[in-house]
């Protein structure tokens, strides 16, 4: 059977691509020699088999009061994944959603699943730039389009430190906690960064996974002329 890459309500998380990080994985992973596949979990579907990882991807304000209650009824199963240490990445709206709530511009709040330590509330004017994060894993390369900032509770680890662009209004972007990585870096994110793609997947099948098929090499190739052409353009600090 496929180790199957879960890719959560797709038909709302996918306005920036970011669904797609579900497939980015899958497909490395086959070039690697494994057997996987993207598994979407549509709202109000039950998922049949439990995956080996996990993407939430973003979405638009006006979706969240319904991501919400797709993620509360999914929480039981999600946060039995997480406990199995099942990877788990968040893009956007999707990680906000994870948080314990979202403050939005016009004074709503929307509670969100409680599964990272955080909180999101407005910034003063919206952000749409290139967005450029050292991390672990690597420079990463991403696009950011947002007009909140996720703010981390003390002591919890960010996903690393912006060097252009806004992130989350504090210095740094994105969250790591458990086997959660979360991001507000669009593109989407993995198929920007080959690096942060493989972390991932050696967490999900619990070893080094190395793509060598030909289309890993194209990938890559692709991969790295966007994120030198887009360093070139871009004053880092």
């Amino acid at each position: 059977m496929s180790a199957a890459i879960a890719a959560l309500f797709p038909e709302l998380t996918d306005v920036n691509g970011d669904a797609q990080n579900a497939l980015v994985l899958a497909r490395r992973a086959e070039w690697a020699g494994e057997d996987a596949a993207v598994l979407p979990i549509p709202i109000g579907q039950e998922p049949a088999v439990d995956p080996v990882a996990v993407v939430l991807g973003s979405s638009v304000d006006s979706a969240l009061p319904r991501l919400r209650d797709a993620l509360h009824t999914l929480l039981p199963r999600l946060t039995a994944w997480l406990d199995a240490g099942v990877p788990l990445l968040a893009v956007g709206t999707g990680m906000e959603l994870l948080g314990s709530r979202i403050a939005l511009d016009d004074g709503t709040v929307v509670d969100g699943a409680g599964l990272l330590p955080g909180s999101t509330s407005p910034l003063e004017v919206r952000v749409t730039d290139d967005l450029v994060v050292d991390a672990p894993e690597g420079r990463l390369v991403g696009y950011e389009n947002h007009a909140r900032g996720f703010r981390l509770d003390p002591g919890v680890a960010p996903l690393g430190r912006v060097v252009h662009g806004i992130g989350d209004g504090r210095g740094v972007d994105g969250v790591r906690h458990g086997s959660i990585v979360g991001t507000r870096m669009h593109g989407p994110v993995l198929a920007k960064n080959p690096a942060l793609a493989d972390a991932l997947l050696a967490r999900a099948f619990g070893r080094r996974i190395v793509p060598t098929a030909a289309q890993a090499t194209a990938a890559d190739a692709a991969a790295a002329v966007v994120r030198d052409r887009l360093l070139r353009t871009v004053t880092l600090r």
